[in-house]
């Protein structure tokens, strides 16, 4: 079954979907009245339902708030000093003592404030203020095996966590400006020569591109203008976006002739002169697949996009859990999957000039067999998605 958590947040609209490959009515748990509708289902068919703040997980209260003393905070993990910085979520194991958890807990807590002697964390569920709706589609049935007890999945806790709910902005986001910004890498070799070679390789497995590719046909129509941002041999479009004009922005010419979905192309380095050379609303969309995390000066990026992308057309930015190491801004590595998806939030939030903001994220579904990572990695690369149309 493929389960579809929708909520909104102050920000924007967020859908993270979940691939769940066996459901047993008969072990599992079910919030509401899950396990008798999805019982019915036929391969094909949906059901959405729809749940107040605080069923899910628990409701949030003011008394998970939490002041302690900056002393009770772990600066050093690993061998690596830890700066606690307001917004950002650590293991609960970083402050256990003050937490009233334990020296191995993983569960996330947010840091919401930074005073000289104390910091302030949060510990209530990222969701915990939010009414979610599931919408849950029957992929196929397996074959009934025999039952003789074993493990079971509590369909509410497995859909809520390790992450969903993290991509949402702290609140007073707006007066908190970027900090170390522009940003740097550990690798600060000239990017036009790190992109000398070609690499004439998939950067995501066949499922993880499929998606990319629903993604695309479900935002873009055919016919479009579409600038495609830090594009290489591919563009990720599906085939039914027939008549588009799609413009390359990239850094090797060898990659950018191969990509047989151009119209045309530009080689440009965006971390070198952060403009756009194209003129006012020349682009009825513009996509980012897997790159905006090299970026080192995003917000002039941003503000060019909303200069050359028509009112009413869409940005969207998608990110996965694989970059070129050293290449990626230094605060990416250290960041939460969902907490990445929010920093990248964070640039369509500074940008007014787009709205109708979503995010969309895609977990746990199975790796292709024929993919020569299947052995040890099981599941296909997760994708988390940001998009925003052009006011």
């Amino acid at each position: 079954m493929e389960f579809s958590l929708q909520w909104q947040s102050p920000y924007a609209h967020h859908n993270d979907k979940s691939y769940v490959e066996k459901i047993d009515f008969w072990r599992d748990f079910f919030p509401g009245n899950l396990q008798e509708n999805l019982s019915k289902l036929n391969p094909g068919q949906k059901y959405l339902e729809t749940f107040e703040a605080g069923i899910l997980v628990p409701k949030y209260s003011d008394k998970y708030v939490i002041e302690f003393p900056r002393t009770l905070f772990t600066h050093n993990q690993d061998g690596l000093v830890i700066t606690p910085a307001p917004g950002r979520f650590y293991p609960k194991s970083y402050a256990w003592k003050a937490l009233h958890s334990f020296p191995h807990d993983t569960t996330p807590f947010r840091l919401v404030d930074n005073f000289n002697k104390t910091l302030v964390a949060d510990i209530n569920h990222p969701l915990a203020k939010f009414p979610v709706e599931i919408e849950v589609s029957m992929v196929t049935h397996l074959k009934t095996a025999t039952q003789r007890g074993g493990s079971c999945n509590d369909i509410a806790e497995l859909l809520t966590k390790n992450g969903p709910g993290m991509q949402v902005p702290v609140e007073g986001w707006s007066k908190t400006p970027i900090k170390g910004y522009p940003f740097s890498r550990s690798n600060e070799e000239e990017d036009k020569a790190f992109y000398q070679s070609p690499r004439f390789v998939h950067h995501l497995d066949s499922t993880a591109r499929s998606h990319v590719q629903s993604i695309y046909s479900k935002l873009l129509s055919p016919g479009m203008k579409v600038l495609d941002l830090m594009s290489s041999w591919e563009s990720h479009m599906p085939n039914k976006l027939q008549g588009c004009e799609v413009t390359g922005v990239g850094l090797n010419e060898e990659e950018l002739k191969g990509n047989e979905q151009l119209s045309s192309y530009l080689i440009h380095d965006l971390n070198k002169a952060p403009v756009l050379p194209f003129p006012d609303q020349q682009f009825d969309a513009a996509i980012c697949t897997i790159s905006i995390e090299y970026l080192i000066r995003p917000l002039e990026v941003m503000a060019e996009l909303a200069r050359v992308i028509r009112p009413g057309g869409i940005f969207i930015a998608i990110v996965s859990e694989r970059w070129f190491p050293g290449k990626q801004i230094l605060p990416w590595a250290d960041l939460h999957p969902f907490e990445r998806q929010g920093h990248v939030l964070n640039y369509f939030l500074h940008e007014k000039r787009f709205t109708e903001l979503r995010t969309e994220s895609f977990r746990g579904y199975p790796r292709p067999a024929q993919d020569k990572y299947s052995q040890q990695l099981p599941f296909s690369d997760s994708l988390f998605m940001v998009s925003g149309k052009r006011t």
